[in-house]
């Protein structure tokens, strides 16, 4: 029988837990009976640790149909929740409990080990153990932070915690997270039974250590914009000391097939989980890396790798226009384009990521996923009455999902991007790979590149940084690229001064801004008749009033957003709440959207804070169970406890 610590810390304080010999998944005696000398520290953390990557059935709720779709890396696999501002509170709800029950462990990690110090029986390792559960807890925390906003810092003082607002949150991680690193020893080692207690370094004080730092990065450069001075004291500070700037250091957690707390984010077998618009417009030109060089290492069909390559589109290419069947009415600007072919030049991670329609022979096809994706790539083109107008292939081809209320063109939304059916979905469009589908791939929670990227947008505000601005961002596109083992594109990719579909190039000292507007061919989806259209490059209000779109720190987070795919799409929804960087486009609005009352068709073709999800609302149940700590989280909010209420750090 397992027991999971259910009592959230949030909600109540509940009684200090222990495990006499054995872990805490395994409790089947009274959990009070043993006495802190007799509770193996490791354990409480290798339960938080493992409690923390959330069951499938919670991470559904929260990873896939919260972050994944705020932060724009995958579309909105319900199609019509977060992105739109929608809300669950029983699926809230779930995620709330879950990560809350991480946290209390956590909590008696540390207090346990502190026994254990103070009585005199600790181990040699004990205050090391202390040290990294504090780390980790600090990680927790933001987590919580981020999504709802004020949290409660403190447990286990026999009351109900209080909620404290998000900037002494964020000021009590910063701090505990200096204190617990400078208290490690990193000369110490354990035992390899405990080693075996920690998933993600085996107890590897070193890479704590270097994990807590660049935490600490991460956690200051949240602060940029509102709190510039302490943001830079913290930065400077944790960039002092050691970081994880290797793969071999990467914070990543093994996934297992099953359904528990390890099992994979993307394990929903029917989610298509397909190319976002905000990726795709960032990879399409990008980087002066062909289509063409890459098929014949993504696609292991002869026959097929042909098909791919004759089917490569020219990079002046937008597409076939169809305007009756597609969107129009949003600011992405080929929303009216369906790309009838692949890309000339695209960001060589995108073919990585996502697999290409029409290649479902190859092992990147997901395959086994209860028919969310199926071989098929046949869809009809209809008018207004339901005729069918034309039959398409979208073998081969490149096309992302856009998200929103596509009114009364949802029949061809369908076709092209669900299926002829509501619920049959075909292989139209470019869906995540089988890798992250199978439950062995590993979870990144931290990695090389975010430290880079980091160091280099410190450097560019002029922070004090152990390396430049533009070696430090060249470095975090090569620890991504090293990732996928796309290396040698890399000197070809750094040269390229092509501007993606956003304006933004790669080459650091190419900040030459594109224009507005750049002449493209399309073809008449209907009639077949080719002509010239002037695309115009999208505005991005939330950056510096969308004068600008290719100086330093906009490459910085276009480059940091594709290296996140697809494991950390929280940070990506954060970097835009923070800066308004990437340009996200606002969802199709075809038809009125309730959750989105600014979004209109009068300001759709504009961006705005209250057009995007800020935050995800406190569930019921904490109200229920804890009125004054509701009450006192909703007051330190400073807004009303609802999805479009932007959190302390973020823009306003």
């Amino acid at each position: 029988m397992k027991h999971i610590i259910k009592k959230s810390i949030l909600y109540a304080t509940p009684l200090l837990l222990f495990s006499a010999c054995k872990k805490i998944t395994d409790i089947n005696t009274n959990p009070t009976a043993a006495s802190a000398n007799q509770v193996q520290v490791e354990y409480f953390i290798d339960n938080s640790i493992v409690h923390a990557q959330m069951n499938p059935g919670v991470s559904e709720r929260a990873f896939i149909l919260y972050w994944a779709a705020a932060g724009h890396q995958v579309s909105d696999a319900d199609g019509a929740t977060f992105s739109w501002g929608s809300y669950s509170d029983e699926w809230i709800g779930e995620y709330y409990d879950n990560q809350s029950g991480a946290l209390n462990t956590i909590n008696s990690a540390i207090d346990v080990g502190n026994q254990q110090i103070t009585a005199g029986t600790q181990k040699e390792y004990t205050n090391n153990l202390v040290q990294v559960a504090r780390i980790w807890r600090a990680y927790l925390l933001s987590e919580m932070s981020d999504n709802f906003g004020p949290m409660p810092t403190e447990a286990f003082q026999g009351k109900n915690p209080d909620f404290r607002d998000v900037k002494s949150v964020y000021y009590y991680i910063l701090a505990e997270l200096k204190d617990a690193t400078s208290k490690l020893d990193v000369s110490v080692s354990v035992p390899s039974d405990v080693a075996s207690e920690d998933p993600a370094y085996g107890f590897n004080f070193a890479n704590w250590q270097a994990y807590g730092n660049s935490l600490r990065l991460r956690l200051a450069m949240r602060l940029s914009e509102v709190d510039p001075s302490k943001a830079q004291a913290e930065f400077e500070d944790a960039a002092k000391g050691a970081l994880i700037t290797d793969k071999s250091q990467m914070f990543q957690i093994q996934e297992k097939p099953g359904w528990d707390d390890l099992s994979g984010m993307y394990t929903r077998c029917w989610y298509q989980l397909p190319e976002a618009v905000t990726f795709n417009n960032l990879v399409v030109n990008l980087g002066n890396i062909t289509s063409q060089e890459q098929i014949p290492n993504v696609i292991s069909d002869p026959t097929g790798e042909a098909e791919a390559i004759a089917n490569i589109k020219p990079a002046d290419y937008a597409g076939q226009y169809y305007p009756a069947q597609l969107t129009t009415k949003t600011n992405n600007p080929f929303s009216a384009y369906w790309l009838d072919g692949l890309p000339f030049t695209i960001d060589p991670r995108a073919y990585q990521i996502f697999y290409m329609p029409g290649n479902s022979s190859d092992p990147s096809f997901p395959s086994g996923t209860c028919g969310a994706v199926t071989s098929n790539t046949i869809g009809n083109v209809k008018d207004a009455n339901n005729n069918v107008l034309k039959t398409i292939d979208g073998k081969y081809t490149w096309n992302p999902t856009p998200d929103g209320n596509w009114g009364t063109k949802g029949d061809w939304h369908n076709t092209l991007f669900q299926g002829e059916d509501i619920g049959s979905s075909t292989g139209m469009s470019p869906t995540l790979k089988n890798q992250f589908r199978t439950q062995n791939a590993k979870r990144v929670f931290f990695a090389p590149w975010e430290t880079y990227f980091l160091l280099a947008e410190g450097a560019v505000r002029g922070w004090a940084s152990p390396v430049d601005a533009q070696t430090a961002y060249e470095t975090g596109i090569a620890k991504s690229f090293e990732y996928w083992g796309i290396s040698q594109y890399l000197g070809a990719y750094l040269a390229s001064t092509d501007y993606n579909r956003d304006g933004t190039s790669v080459n650091w000292n190419h900040t030459t801004e594109p224009g507005d507007t750049h002449t493209m061919n399309f073809v008449d989806g209907i009639t077949g008749t080719p002509g010239t259209v002037s695309i115009k490059y999208p505005v991005n209000n939330l950056y510096k009033n969308g004068t600008v779109r290719n100086d330093h720190l906009t490459k910085i987070i276009t480059q940091k957003f594709i290296a996140q795919t697809p494991w950390l799409p929280l940070e990506t929804w954060s970097d835009h709440r923070r800066l308004g960087l990437p340009f996200f486009e606002n969802v199709v609005l075809e038809g009125p959207i309730q959750t989105l009352p600014d979004l209109t068709s009068s300001s759709y073709t504009t961006s705005n804070v209250n057009f995007f999800p800020q935050r995800l609302k406190y569930p019921s149940s904490l109200q229920n169970s804890n009125a004054a700590g509701y009450k006192q989280a909703v007051s330190a909010l400073g807004g009303g406890d609802a999805v479009l209420t932007p959190l302390w750090w973020a823009q306003q």
